[in-house]
């Protein structure tokens, strides 16, 4: 993953129902059999990063873009992570959620050792565990609303699925839009669907990458009152990439990444050196 590339989907069903297994978090709960190794954590933290560091090769030579991070999220937190444009944000949150591995180190979500599974392991954990809201929005563009909030369900084969998606559509507001297709919708209303496919599973652990990027400010504040108010309502953690110091100061905790070292700015305490 490129450290300054948003966290993407594929852009129709035919590629989604292929695509590799990092995208089976918000599609597909998976069908790995592989027993889920354990990392040890307190019973109170959802995620414990441990030594991760990420390096790539460039043309000028060996990039670090994580230098070895560690530290832990509590259930029920909302953390920000902030930090200047390419400092690998979005290379943390992909290496948190285990869509991208690390050259070193181990992360643990609920316990599990993300990289000591397998691919298909992830894509299970991921889909049991994990929701996603993304700058752009990442609606199939051939699916309705609803058909768009009913995939993840459908594809983890809920058999309440239409009816799950329809409540959550209506607590966001869009009940008379549920047959609109993206392109008839407004921006705002695209985030609020990406909103709802990522709370419809009752994930654990929410990543929201930008999610207020791609709107006007005043859209913007409304996506963030509604995605705080279904966190608070639904008790999942949040840990939320942006550039925006008003959006940080919301969540209680801020993690700080910097040419590759990442601080927890809570307590003032470098959790991770070069």
């Amino acid at each position: 993953m490129n450290a300054t590339n948003a966290l993407s989907l594929p852009t129709n069903l035919a590629d989604l129902k292929a695509a590799p297994a990092e995208y089976a978090s918000v599609t597909d709960a998976g069908t790995s059999t592989q027993e889920p190794a354990k990392l040890l954590i307190d019973d109170a933290e959802i995620i414990r990063v441990a030594n991760i560091t990420k390096r790539v090769a460039t043309s000028d030579g060996v990039l670090t873009i994580v230098n070895n991070a560690n530290f832990s999220v509590l259930r029920g937190e909302a953390v920000a992570v902030v930090g200047a444009s390419g400092s690998g944000k979005s290379t943390l949150l992909g290496l948190m959620a285990g869509l991208d591995t690390p050259t070193e180190g181990d992360i643990a979500i609920n316990g599990e050792s993300l990289f000591k599974l397998d691919e298909d392991g992830r894509a299970k954990l991921r889909g049991r565990l994990v929701g996603f809201v993304f700058q752009s929005f990442q609606l199939l563009p051939s699916l309705t609303a609803l058909e768009n909030v009913m995939l993840p369900l459908e594809l983890a084969g809920a058999a309440d699925a239409e009816s799950r998606a329809r409540v959550i559509l209506d607590r966001v507001g869009l009940k008379d839009r549920v047959k609109h297709y993206p392109k008839q919708l407004s921006g705002g209303e695209q985030q609020r669907v990406a909103i709802a496919r990522a709370f419809v599973t009752e994930p654990k652990l929410l990543f929201a990458d930008e999610p207020t990027g791609n709107l006007d400010a005043k859209t913007g504040r409304r996506m963030i009152e509604l995605l705080f108010e279904l966190n608070q309502e639904r008790g999942t953690t949040l840990i939320l990439v942006t550039h925006d110091a008003g959006l940080a100061s919301r969540c209680g905790r801020r993690l700080t990444i910097d040419a590759g070292v990442v601080t927890d700015e809570a307590d003032q305490d470098t959790i991770a050196r070069s």
